[in-house]
Parts: structure tokens; C-alpha cells; sequence
């Protein structure tokens, strides 16, 4: 039974390394300085708990910072001293005096505007400029250069490194002392100052016999108060910037994390997977190396004062969406987000394009028109979540990702972009919509293939070949063609479904050697392989298309027949590889070629006959021929049909690869025919006449 420490005192309590935690209930528990190191605290409830720092930490740590806030002040003090001093002494003094000052000034508008950071560059600027005035003052001593020179170059020298260093350090030790008061202790901690400026002016020129109340005195005291009150303001601007998390003083705000966490709750290295941290404060914690998979952070307060270490945590956007559960239209493109919890999150118009939502809870979620182009999406639980709109092109969902119960009216298979804005809308018909448990239907049979991508100089007949004999020689995997892709000019992806605990990587290492033996074989001893196996001609055909049109082709008994509107040629010809489809009516074939051959131009008496006679007549046999079955009729037809686009086709090497296909094929039809049919007679007469007309010789 999980233990339960709901509404308990647990403040600095060990728990350091307990196994026994997992599903524990620490609720409304004050949890302030407890340590949970490597503790296993899967499904432990923290909702509403209070992490941090305990009051006697809290304490020691302002102590702390206000002494930095002193050291800070001093500083500040002591560079408005040795500035506005010299203003009133020798004129060599006075140089130092204006240098010092002038860099002041530009400290304080380039800290403001790019940060400490840009300061620093100056701030080495100034260095080489002292070595050089430095260097300029000693060969002015060594020439006998008159000795107000000599002293101004070194007073430049010595102005420029001291007050550069003197700047930096003051700001940077306020900086840093307000961002540990505000961290430990909030606001109020950060602008009370232990060192009252005004006293330690009195002091300090009470102590140099100069009286703060003669008018030289008093313009001294004013101008360093002035210098202090400035460099105090402008400590609390960084310190505070940081806190609210500023990139340009995120290195003084990584320190102040750092220091308040100390003393303050610990997770360091434990587990925390599926915990709840639920409405939960959680300043001063520390989380570094801490399992968070799933962990959920709704409404959680503070998370931006932990300690993150490496997790997801340290990541401001992510932090915003793990608390707000708003991420309508915001931007996650490549971001690795595996193993955050979004839970009912809502994600509408979001972008993850390339991002990894791996091991990510979805449910419930709100991905509506979300952009999903190349998300990985392994293990991730989209369990009533809604995809209505989705754009999932080449996303990487598994056989593991969970799709029950997901609503999605339709989505689009491509992210459109201006050279081709058509997105792929499944379902085609804008007026449908999938009923409740299509979508995972219809995504489903991609989950598990073999994916045999082919990336250069794709070879159509030796594809065929090898996977056909890959089937062969492993009926076990019951292989089924269920997609072809074309990938750039000239790749191609076949998908395969294969038996459950078939060795894919297997099965692609033979195909490949397989294939990559074949394609270095001429054509005719291709050929001789092929004999009159129409399976292979089929599939040959098949790869050939798609080659030519960037669609997807998908073949088998699965629901996703046709996806991209692309008739399957052939499919009932390639059994035992690819199943079967519906074949369309001869009628309405018949008609198609009709139409399509009307749109070929007449031949003149000089040409007749012309290719648009020739087809004409071809197409007439096989209508009328009694040997052919009505799927080899309508597959006949069809190559007639591509015969008659190949006429149209204004490219002529484009018109002689498709009217080669098309006239392979209906060679691969009439072949095992018997000789007295009159479809042989008329094949035989007519397939050469074409093909002499495309210019196939």
C-alpha cells in the first residue's frame, strides 16, 4: 500500500535513497529543505505542496546577500570617490577624473541596453588602451617629453583600467546580492541595504578633514551620494532582470538559482516519473539529473527558481507550457521535448515540425491544424486527442504510439508550401469526414513495414525481381506491398507489411544485396529472369509510374487503398505479393480509352494509319478477344490508355518511357495466350507498328 504523507511537516526530513516512495501521497505536505536523493518516487502525488528553503536557511542566505550588497555599495562608493576627487585637484588628476566618469556613463547605457556581457568587451578595450597610454608615458619620460604629458598618460592609463574593473565589479557583485536576496527570500530582502552610503561619505570625509558642509565639501558628498544611489539602482535593475529570467543576465541568474538552492529541497537523481507537482511551490529545488518522464506541472509555482541541471526544465518555453498548458500557436520547431507531460494541453496552430514528442502524454490534447511535418512520435500517448487539421507529413509514429479514441475529422498528408500548395487532405472528398475510429484505421497499417528506400539510379525491373524474390524466399514474413513513395527526382520508398517478429533488418539486408546484384545485370539477362512471370511485369510497371509522380501508391487488403487518388495497376496480378483490389468496370475503362484517344489528332493520308488509328483497333481486340478474363481486359485497356497520354505527351523522351512501359506490359498480357486467339494475331501486327510510331524501333 502507497504510503501516504498528505498535510504532514516534513521539513528537512531524509528520505535519501528510499525505494518504498513509489505512489506515495505527499499533498498539501511541507516538504521545505527535505531530500529526496535518488529516492523512487514514480507516481508520487505532490500537488499542493510547498518545496524550498527552511527559515534558518532563508535567513543565512539574505545575510549573505546583503553583505554582497555592502561590498557592492563600498565599491560604488569608493569609485564615486576617486572620481569626483581629482575633479578639484591638478589638471593632470582631472583627466583621470573625466575618463573615469565617462566610462561610468557609458557603463551604465551599455550594461541597460545589450548587458554585462557587452560591458566587458569595453572593459578589455579599456585594458589595451591603459597598456598603450601606459607604454606612450614611458617613452614620453625616456624623450624628455615635459612632464604634464608624461603624467597624463599614465593618469589615462591608470584611469582606464581602474575604473573599468571597479565598474564591473561593483555592478556584478550588486547584481548578483540582489538576485540571491530575491531568489531566497522575494523583493523586500533585495532593497533593503546594510551600509547607509551617506554615513560612510560623512566618515569618509570627515576622516580627509574635508567638511561636507563647505560648498566644495558638499558638492563632493552630492556627487559620490549621487554615483552610490545609481550604481545601488542599477544593481537591483540586473539582479532583477535576471530573476525574471533575461537572457543578457542569464550567467547572474544561473549563480542565484544556484546559491538559493542550496539547503533547499532536493530530487537530485530520483525518480519522478508520472509524479504530480500539481498547484505545488516549488523555489529553491533541485532537480538536476532527475528522472521527470511524464511528470506533470500544472499550475506549478516558482518552477522558474529550480534548479534544473539537464532536464526539460531549463527550457522557459517549455516551463511556460508545462505550468500554463497554453501553446496555441507558438513555435517548437526541433525542439526535443521527449518525455514532457501535456496532458489536455492546448496545441492548436502549434508548430513541432522536426521537434521529438517521444514518450510525450497527449491525451486529451488539442492539436487541431497543429503542424506535425517529421515530429517523432515513439511511445507518445495520443489517447483521446484531437488531430482534426493535423499536418502529418513523414511523421514518425510507431507501433507503439497510441491512438485510441482519437478525434480527427480529416487531416492533410503534406505541409503546403508555394511551389505546390496542395496539403493532401485525407479524406479526398471535401464534403466527407472520418467517423469516429477511422483516423487510426486508416493511419494504422503504416505503423509496422519494412521500408525499402532506394536512393540512387532506381532500377524498376530490378526492384520487381528482388522483392519478388524476397517473398519467395521468406513466405513466413507474408509480405504485402502497402505504399510506394517517390522521394526527389529520382528515389523511391517501398513499404511492405510484414508478420508480427519478422526480421526486418534482415530482410532488407537481402533485398538489397539481392537487388543491387540484379541492377548491375544487362537488360537482356534481366529479361531472362523475368520469362513470362506477369507478377514481376506488373510490379516493374508499378515502381515505373511511380517514379514519374510524386504520390503515394499503396496495394493489399488494408483500408488505405488508393490514398492519393492514384488507380493501383495491376494489383490483382501481383497475388502473393500485393493481394487484391477492386477492378474497375471494363465499361467505364473502355469509355475512358474512348475518350482519351478522341483526343489524339486524326493521322493525315500520308501518315494513316496513325497512332491513333493503330490504338483504335487495338483496343477493339481486346474487347472482343474470348481468351482474356476481365481483370487482363481492364488491365489491357488501362496500357492503351497510358498509350494514348504517352501520344500527347509534348516530351519525347518522357513519351517513349511511358509508351515502352505500356507496351512491355501488353506484352506480358498476351504472352501464355494460344496462338490461334486472334488477340495474338492482332498483337503480334500492332504492338510493332506502335511502337515504331514512338520512335522504339
Amino acid at each position: 500500500m502507497a504510503l501516504d504523507f498528505s498535510g504532514e511537516n516534513l521539513r528537512g526530513r531524509n528520505f535519501k535513497g528510499r525505494q518504498d516512495l513509489a505512489g506515495a501521497n505527499f499533498s498539501y505536505a511541507d516538504i521545505r529543505g527535505a531530500n529526496f536523493t535518488v529516492a523512487n518516487l514514480k507516481d508520487a502525488n505532490f500537488s499542493h505542496a510547498k518545496a524550498g528553503l527552511q527559515w534558518r536557511w532563508a535567513i543565512f542566505l539574505v545575510l549573505v546577500s546583503w553583505f554582497l550588497s555592502g561590498l557592492s555599495e563600498f565599491l560604488w562608493f569608493t569609485y564615486g570617490s576617486l572620481t569626483i576627487w581629482p575633479m578639484f585637484e591638478t589638471s593632470s588628476l582631472q583627466i583621470a577624473s573625466w575618463t573615469a566618469l565617462i566610462i561610468l556613463v557609458a557603463f551604465f547605457f551599455v550594461t541597460i541596453r545589450q548587458g554585462v556581457g557587452a560591458f566587458v568587451i569595453i572593459a578589455t578595450i579599456a585594458g589595451v588602451l591603459a597598456a598603450a597610454f601606459a607604454i606612450a608615458g614611458v617613452l614620453a619620460a625616456a624623450f624628455a617629453i615635459p612632464e604634464f604629458l608624461v603624467v597624463a598618460f599614465f593618469a589615462l592609463a591608470i584611469s582606464l583600467i581602474g575604473a573599468a574593473a571597479l565598474v564591473v565589479s561593483a555592478a556584478t557583485i550588486g547584481a548578483i546580492a540582489t538576485a540571491y536576496a530575491v531568489a531566497a527570500a522575494g523583493v523586500l530582502a533585495a532593497v533593503v541595504f546594510p551600509v547607509p552610503t551617506g554615513v560612510l561619505a560623512v566618515v569618509f570625509f570627515v576622516a580627509t578633514g574635508v567638511s561636507p558642509t563647505s560648498f566644495a565639501g558638499a558638492t563632493k558628498v552630492t556627487a559620490i551620494a549621487i554615483i552610490v544611489l545609481t550604481g545601488a539602482l542599477l544593481n537591483f535593475y540586473i539582479g532583477w532582470q535576471a530573476v525574471k529570467g533575461d537572457e543578457q543576465y542569464s550567467f547572474i541568474r544561473n549563480l542565484a538559482v544556484t546559491f538559493a538552492a542550496t539547503g533547499g529541497t532536493s530530487f537530485r537523481g530520483a525518480d519522478l516519473t508520472n509524479a504530480d507537482f500539481t498547484q505545488a511551490t516549488l523555489k529553491s529545488t533541485d532537480f538536476r539529473n532527475t528522472i521527470l518522464i511524464c511528470s506533470r506541472w500544472h499550475q506549478a509555482k516558482m518552477l522558474d527558481r529550480v534548479r534544473p541541471g539537464s532536464t526539460y526544465l531549463q527550457n522557459s518555453q517549455v516551463r511556460q507550457l508545462l505550468v500554463t498548458g497554453q501553446g496555441q500557436d507558438n513555435n517548437f520547431d526541433r525542439q526535443n521535448l521527449r518525455g514532457i507531460n501535456l496532458k489536455e494541453a492546448k496545441l492548436a496552430d502549434a508548430s513541432f515540425i522536426g521537434a521529438d514528442l517521444s514518450e510525450v502524454n497527449l491525451q486529451d490534447a488539442d492539436l487541431s491544424r497543429a503542424k506535425l511535418k517529421q515530429t517523432q512520435l515513439d511511445d507518445t500517448d495520443l489517447t483521446g486527442a484531437t488531430l482534426t487539421g493535423a499536418y502529418i507529413e513523414d511523421w514518425g509514429i510507431t507501433n507503439t504510439t497510441k491512438l485510441h479514441g482519437v478525434t480527427c475529422e480529416y487531416v492533410f498528408m503534406r505541409l503546403p508550401t508555394k511551389e505546390d500548395p496542395d496539403p493532401l487532405r485525407k479524406p479526398d472528398n471535401k464534403q466527407e469526414v472520418f467517423a469516429d475510429g477511422d483516423f487510426a484505421d486508416f493511419i494504422k497499417p503504416i505503423f509496422d513495414t519494412l521500408d525499402l528506400y532506394h536512393n540512387q539510379g532506381v532500377d524498376p525491373r530490378a526492384v520487381a525481381i528482388a522483392f519478388k524474390n524476397l517473398a519467395e524466399n521468406h513466405p513466413e514474413a507474408e509480405l504485402e506491398i502497402v505504399a510506394m513513395e517517390k522521394r526527389g527526382d529520382d528515389k523511391i520508398l517501398l513499404r511492405a507489411k510484414t508478420a508480427v517478429g519478422s526480421d526486418k533488418s534482415q530482410l532488407s539486408a537481402e533485398y538489397f544485396d539481392d537487388y543491387n546484384q540484379l541492377k548491375a545485370l544487362s537488360q537482356s539477362q534481366q529479361l531472362l529472369l523475368v520469362e513470362k512471370d506477369k507478377r514481376i511485369i506488373s510490379l516493374e510497371n508499378m515502381v515505373d509510374t511511380a517514379l514519374k509522380q510524386p504520390k503515394f501508391y499503396t496495394q493489399g487488403d488494408t483500408n488505405m487503398s488508393d490514398i492519393s487518388g492514384i488507380n493501383i495497376q495491376d494489383s490483382s496480378n501481383v497475388s502473393g505479393i500485393a493481394g487484391n483490389n477492386s477492378i474497375a468496370n471494363l465499361g467505364t475503362i473502355s469509355g475512358n480509352v474512348s475518350i482519351a484517344l478522341n483526343q489524339l489528332p486524326d493521322a493525315t493520308d500520308a501518315e494513316k494509319p496513325g497512332i491513333k488509328e493503330l490504338l483504335s483497333q487495338l483496343q477493339d481486340a481486346i474487347v472482343q478477344s474470348t481468351y482474356l478474363s476481365e481483370e487482363d481486359k481492364t488491365e489491357a485497356l488501362e496500357q492503351v490508355k497510358a498509350l494514348a497520354e504517352a501520344g500527347k505527351s509534348p516530351q519525347e523522351s518522357t513519351k517513349q518511357k511511358m509508351a515502352k512501359t505500356a507496351i512491355t506490359m501488353l506484352k506480358g498480357i498476351f504472352t501464355g495466350l494460344p496462338a490461334v486467339a486472334s488477340l495474338v494475331e492482332a498483337g503480334n501486327k500492332l504492338l510493332p507498328a506502335i511502337s515504331k510510331l514512338f520512335g522504339l524501333g
